[in-house]
């Protein structure tokens, strides 16, 4: 008896810049992406002709927004946390003291994924300067965007999510769910009094590598699936539209009504719990 397998499907860029131009991509607009090329699935051109598709629908007047975060280099992170698991005091000393610092120009984003590491890397991007939870940008408005991202501020009104808000972003998630949404997080900063925690990373000051602590609210997303289904389900579906781009199921929607929702749906859903996480990018948690 002989089987078959079924061909894989190959996309085009330009079949990609049709599908997000039909979910509602608006030309000339500014889009932050969270990406999972795996969901995506294969392309012809790889992640950098998914780059060319999102640039194409968005036009030669829109920006295109990554996160670029790095908590590779936090003694907290579990990256951190597997590398020393099972080591000795002294060499888990040796491993913190081989922990290159925080640099916007060099430092990778592989948390991130392919896509926002890809975008990072494309020639004119621009990248803000926040040692753990930098953004990346491509086109006319990433400058100001990343611009101004001051370091005891991970995702709040002195990071580039508030430009984002300001502008009335989209966020796309293509092939993540709700769980991978940073712009949940600004609602986090919106609520009344959120708690605060001090956080550790190694940074360059004054050219000497050096741990910095610092106080910042108290990030948490593991209650961001629980919120994204009921922004789903809110205005009757109509916030939140759906699509396939590629093979993956993905997510439009406004930056200003997903980080409104959050501030009040948090306030009202949160009860004090311990924090648990400061960001998730697809699956994994990541501490800074």
């Amino acid at each position: 008896m002989s089987t078959t397998t079924a061909p894989t499907v190959r996309h085009s860029r330009t079949a990609l810049a049709r599908q997000l131009s039909e979910l509602g991509v608006e030309r000339n607009g500014v889009l932050l992406v969270h990406a999972s090329m795996r969901a995506v699935g294969s392309v012809s051109g790889g992640v950098r002709a998914v780059i060319a598709a999102l640039r194409e629908a968005l036009g030669g007047h829109g920006t295109l927004v990554v996160p670029a975060f790095t908590p590779e280099n936090s003694d907290t992170s579990p990256h951190y946390l597997d590398r020393v698991r099972g080591l000795t005091d002294r060499a888990r000393d040796a491993v913190r003291a081989s922990m290159p610092p925080f640099d916007p120009a060099t430092s990778a984003a592989p948390s991130m994924g392919r896509l926002a590491e890809a975008v990072r890397l494309t020639e004119g991007a621009a990248r803000s300067v926040h040692p753990q939870t930098s953004f990346a940008a491509l086109g006319p408005s990433a400058r100001k965007l990343v611009a101004h991202h001051r370091p005891d501020c991970h995702l709040g009104e002195d990071s580039p999510l508030a430009r984002l808000y300001d502008l009335r972003a989209q966020v796309l998630l293509l092939g993540t769910g709700f769980d991978t949404c940073t712009a949940f997080h600004l609602g986090e900063y919106r609520m009344p009094a959120p708690p605060r925690r001090t956080y550790r990373c190694v940074v360059t000051s004054g050219g000497r590598r050096q741990w910095w602590e610092y106080e910042d609210i108290a990030l948490d997303d593991s209650d961001f699936a629980a919120l994204g289904a009921d922004f789903a389900r809110s205005d009757d579906g109509a916030t939140v539209r759906i699509g396939p781009v590629g093979s993956a199921t993905s997510r439009l929607f406004r930056f200003t009504d997903a980080v409104d929702f959050a501030a009040r749906w948090l306030s009202s859903h949160r009860d004090g719990a311990p924090v648990q996480v400061l960001c998730r990018a697809h699956g994994q948690t990541l501490r800074p």
